[in-house]
């Protein structure tokens, strides 16, 4: 960049000495090598931001990569105690499988028991269950049967109530109907004896039905607890056999021993102790047990695959140690690289800044570009001092709005001296300058239009006379607009 700005400069310094000599086509020339030169900064600057871009970027990936290697070393210390308990489990299994096959033998005999009461309850269910079937039938014809009666006693009724009212009506004329009548009477009362008793029986079959029922519901109660007691027993035993299984599994697999033969070693030892000792020593490995927890059986699979991924992170590690220190250095290479750039760029526009202010303001007025930290450039704050005559400011807000424009104006021409541009917009800048300071803002622009083209927004008078052409903007007619361009250099 400083080689390329130095070329800049040549040249701007000898298309100054040509256009002098009036050597036009030289001019263009150089003009032409001029904006080749700005193109070929204008590359490199970009690559410049790139690269702070991949420092920006390496950067987060370090700070990513130490967190990593921190959550690595966390899980590491984590999986030591894990891979202890794991051993500790493996020495407990066989102990385990032992206790487990009493359970088991155990469980089996009070299964065979239960299946053998539920058996014999089952009988006595279905038998009952029958005489309910039967009880019922004949209940359901005596229904029928007392159905029967009472729509012929409603019949009869019906018809002794006309018989009354024929004999209120003929008794007095007829005495012959008394015999119909008192045979009808009789027939009334033994048709109502023989409806007591029927339901007398009726009810009594009813009794007998409702102590049937009971005593069925009773066999239907005593059905169900045994079957959820024969149910939670055969769960207990599947549990069990699962277990069983699964340490046979486990001896087979991780201790090369079967069970049959376990059971069957001549070697083992002799039992001298009585019940009550073997009962208390089992209730406290029982306890012990319990005090263990569940086993986990996956433990030796955990084990092989923590190792494995306990090797796999040692080496992921180094390699993130390895690329972090190429990173680190490549940051520092960066770092130095771009400090060095920054700090000629810097140096180049402060003085820039200097030239610029006091051209605007007096030779006397100090100016200056100061890094609040020099240690550490690339991210330091830069201070702007603007000090024109007679005044001592401690805030630009102290400065007045001509002040402030003419400051600003000088810092954008010192940047444009370190980075000329082909093209630079002005929207109202000379709005709050006095006659005096529109003067020296032409000036300046008349200066830097030698290399650069500059469009101007103003309405100002002496602005708008020190252009080379106008661009205005009229109404002809009502509602159309047309713009109008006046070039100033044909009209001198």
């Amino acid at each position: 960049i400083a080689k390329l700005e130095d070329k800049i400069t040549a040249e701007t310094a000898r298309l100054d000495v040509l256009r002098g000599n009036s050597q036009k086509e030289l001019i263009d020339e150089l003009r032409f090598q001029l904006n080749r030169l700005n193109n070929e900064l204008i590359t490199v600057k970009t690559k410049q931001e790139q690269y702070q871009a991949f420092i920006n970027n390496s950067q987060a990936r370090k700070k990513d990569i130490q967190e990593k290697i921190e959550s690595i070393e966390s899980d590491l210390r984590i999986a030591e105690p894990q891979l202890q308990e794991l051993r500790q489990e493996k020495e407990q299994s066989i102990a385990e499988l032992s206790t487990l096959q009493d359970q088991f033998h155990e469980i089996a005999e009070i299964l065979n028991e239960k299946s053998t009461a539920y058996n014999q309850e089952n009988i006595a269910y279905h038998q009952q269950l029958n005489k309910v079937s039967n009880i019922t039938k004949d209940l359901e014809f005596r229904e029928t049967q007392k159905d029967d009666h009472e729509l012929r006693l409603e019949r009869n009724s019906a018809e002794l109530v006309e018989v009354q009212e024929a004999l209120r009506t003929t008794i007095p004329f007829e005495d012959e109907e008394d015999r119909d009548l008192i045979a009808m009477y009789e027939q009334k009362i033994a048709l109502e004896d023989g409806l007591k008793e029927l339901e007398d029986n009726y009810y009594a079959d009813k009794q007998k039905i409702n102590n049937l029922e009971d005593a069925l519901t009773q066999q239907r109660r005593s059905k169900e607890q045994s079957d959820f007691l024969i149910s939670e027993i055969k769960d207990k035993k599947t549990g069990l056999q699962i277990d069983l299984n699964a340490l046979k599994e486990r001896l087979s697999v991780e201790f090369n021993i079967e069970l049959k033969d376990l059971i069957d070693r001549e070697d083992a030892p002799e039992i001298t102790e009585d019940q009550a000792t073997l009962a208390t020593k089992c209730s406290k490995l029982k306890k012990q047990l319990d005090e263990f927890g569940t086993i986990n059986l996956m433990a030796k699979e955990a084990f092989d695959e923590m190792n494995e991924r306990y090797d796999f992170i040692n080496k992921e590690k180094a390699d993130l140690i390895e690329a972090k220190g190429s990173l680190m250095a490549t940051i520092k290479e960066i770092d130095d690289t771009a400090q060095v750039q920054f700090m000629f760029t810097f140096d180049a526009v402060r003085n820039n800044f200097v030239k610029v202010f006091r051209s605007l303001f007096n030779e006397e007025d100090s100016c200056d570009l100061v890094l609040t930290d020099p240690s550490n450039p690339l991210d330091s704050d830069i201070d702007i001092i603007a000090r024109p005559k007679g005044k001592r400011p401690l805030s630009i807000n102290q400065l007045s709005g001509g002040e402030k424009t003419l400051t600003s104006t000088a810092l954008l021409f010192s940047l444009y001296l370190s980075k000329p541009a082909p093209f630079c917009i002005f929207d109202e800048v000379d709005a709050p300058l006095d006659d005096t300071n529109i003067d020296k803002f032409n000036n300046i622009i008349r200066d830097f239009s030698k290399n650069s083209q500059f469009i101007v927004v103003s309405h100002n008078k002496k602005t708008i006379a020190s252009t080379d052409i106008i661009y205005g903007v009229t109404m002809v007619e009502q509602g159309v607009s047309r713009v109008v361009a006046v070039d100033l250099r044909e009209v001198a």
